[in-house]
């Protein structure tokens, strides 16, 4: 009987396990942040807090922009004032790095 206990233990024990390993794994294989729509015209680099580049394992390269008023929008990395917007905020990251 303490066998079978124990068996029933262990399987469980191994369950628990697969199942809380299994959202990691998952997690790991899929792209963190991807645009699939994405805004055409430009915002004002006055309301630009930040811009961060879009997975690298995304179909489509893309800038998020977090604007002042708390909103995230998507613009393709191929607009001028977009890859503007980016180099001067990471310039100043590495200058205050």
């Amino acid at each position: 009987m303490k066998t079978l206990g124990f068996a029933a233990g262990l399987l469980l024990l191994i369950t628990v396990s697969y199942c809380t390993a299994m959202p990691r794994a998952v997690n790991a294989v899929a792209p963190v942040m991807c645009c699939f729509n994405f805004f055409r015209g430009r915002i004002p680099q006055r309301q630009i807090i930040s811009i961060i580049k879009t997975d690298s394992r995304c179909v489509e390269k893309g800038f998020v922009v977090s604007t002042a008023r708390g909103t995230q929008i998507c613009v393709c990395q191929n607009l001028n004032w977009a890859q503007e917007a980016y180099k001067q905020q990471h310039d100043i990251w590495k200058i205050d790095g």
